[in-house]
């Protein structure tokens, strides 16, 4: 099925394989793997392509927050992207971070930005070139608006505001994780929370529903389907998504906002280290 006949909103934000394959060469775009695997590019990856750590690259390294503008121009200098240039995202695990170095981008406006659908996995299923040669590009001048997290992200205060409101919110962790059974990702070392369990009101909508086996995301009939029939979200909600610490959730807010059009949905990265280890906050199980 085609990008276009899947029925998105916002079919410009996604490209595929065949799309990229054909543009390798295009000095316009520039493609920007981001993966959880931070040595997962080195062993190879898309031709031309440049590389984010989402932790390195994105995190401040001494406050827990998004690095200053400053260093967004710094970064956006040192992997050859001008304010002009398409970025073309791509991950590991259905891009899911991909969509979180996409979002992190919104916040300094670089709105001139598109995932590759089915991101490094289709890429390498179907057998397409991979390169371990780390390219070079000259270093731009770049300018970035302000940060602005208002739009797209939720703070701490913000969630409670939410839960006292009777807003909705989405739960995108696994259900051991929203039940408390589990206070990380089942397979990984359980840290990060003194307590188990979910925000109030949250509904459980875990965020690889979204995609299909290939890592491509399933169609906007599909995926109204899970969102709207089952869990009785509508396009002109107030919604807040939230994880563990804010990345499975950009990937539900990219299927909310670029393909099924919402145009009110927030991103908590502070998610549940933040609400899970706060004094005073409620908690469900």
């Amino acid at each position: 099925m085609s990008i276009d006949s899947k029925g998105y909103v916002h079919p410009e934000v996604l490209v595929s394989t065949d799309w990229v394959a054909q543009h390798l060469d295009d000095p316009s775009i520039r493609l920007v793997e981001s993966n959880e695997d931070v040595l997962l590019y080195d062993t190879g990856h898309i031709p031309g392509a440049v590389k984010v750590d989402w932790h390195n690259d994105l995190n401040d390294p001494v406050v827990r927050d998004y690095i200053s503008k400053e260093r967004f121009e710094a970064l956006m200098s040192r992997l050859g992207i001008t304010n002009d240039t398409t970025v073309i995202f791509y991950g590991d695990k259905n891009n899911w971070w991909a969509t979180y170095a996409y979002w992190v981008f919104q916040l300094f406006g670089h709105t001139n930005a598109k995932i590759i659908d089915g991101g490094r996995a289709k890429w390498v299923a179907e057998g397409r070139p991979l390169t371990r040669e780390t390219p070079t590009y000259p270093p731009t001048t770049y300018v970035a608006q302000e940060r602005n997290d208002a739009p797209i992200r939720a703070f701490r205060e913000d969630v409670l505001a939410h839960v006292r409101a009777g807003l909705p919110l989405v739960d995108v962790r696994s259900p051991g994780e929203y039940k408390g059974e589990l206070l990380h990702m089942a397979d990984y070392p359980q840290e990060g929370a003194l307590r188990g369990g979910h925000i109030p009101g949250a509904k459980n909508v875990p965020w690889a529903r979204a995609a299909n086996p290939d890592g491509t995301f399933k169609s906007a009939d599909e995926l109204r389907a899970i969102y709207e029939q089952e869990q009785g979200l509508k396009a002109g909600d107030d919604v807040i998504a939230y994880c563990r610490i804010g990345e499975r959730s950009s990937h539900t807010w990219f299927v909310l906002t670029k393909l099924l059009g919402y145009e009110n949905v927030r991103n908590y990265d502070g998610s549940w280290t933040e609400w899970g280890n706060s004094v005073g906050l409620p908690i469900e199980k």
